[in-house]
C-alpha cells in the first residue's frame, strides 16, 4: 500500500511538472517566432508572457541578485520540508502536498534555469488584472486551497 501511494505522488508530481514545462516551452516557443506574446482567448482571459523574478504571482521582485537567491535558497528549504510532509502524512494531504511540490519544482526549475520564471496567463474583468500566473501556480494555489478548507471545515468536523 505504501509502495502504491509513493507511485502516485510521484507521477501527480511529475504530471504537474510536466504539464509546466509543456506550457512554458510552448509560450516561449511562441514568443521566440513571434516576438511578443499578446493573445485575447475571451474577454476574461488573454495570454500575454511576464518574466517574473519574486514569487509566486510576481510578489517580492527585487533587482538585488543576493535577494533573488535567497528567495531561491528559501524555495528550496520548503520544498523539503514538503518532501517530508508527504512522507509522513495522510493519504489526502500526500495528494495535496503532492501538487504544491509538482508546481514549486516547476517554478524553481524556471528561477535556475532562466534566473526568473515565465508566467503568461492573465485573467481580468472589465480592465482589472489579476497577477498573471503560469500553470505551476495553479497547482500549488488550489493545492494550498485544498489544505486549509481540509484544515477549517473537514478536520474540525471530524472532532467535533
Amino acid at each position: 500500500m505504501v509502495k502504491k501511494q509513493f507511485i502516485l505522488n510521484f507521477i501527480i508530481i511529475f504530471f504537474i511538472f510536466f504539464l509546466d514545462r509543456i506550457t512554458k516551452n510552448y509560450i516561449l516557443n511562441l514568443a521566440e517566432d513571434q516576438g511578443i506574446i499578446d493573445i485575447t482567448i475571451n474577454p476574461f482571459l488573454n495570454i500575454i508572457l511576464v518574466w517574473n523574478s519574486g514569487i509566486g504571482f510576481g510578489l517580492l521582485q527585487f533587482d538585488e541578485n543576493i535577494i533573488y537567491n535567497l528567495i531561491t535558497v528559501l524555495i528550496v528549504i520548503i520544498n523539503i520540508i514538503i518532501i517530508y510532509l508527504i512522507f509522513n502524512s495522510e493519504k489526502l494531504h500526500k495528494i495535496l502536498f503532492s501538487m504544491i511540490l509538482g508546481g514549486s519544482l516547476g517554478n524553481l526549475y524556471d528561477r535556475i534555469y532562466y534566473n526568473s520564471v515565465p508566467d503568461f496567463i492573465d485573467l481580468n474583468y472589465n480592465g482589472y488584472h489579476w497577477f498573471v500566473f503560469n500553470v505551476a501556480d495553479i497547482f500549488i494555489s488550489l493545492g494550498i486551497i485544498a489544505l486549509i478548507f481540509l484544515e477549517l471545515f473537514i478536520k474540525t468536523k471530524n472532532e467535533k
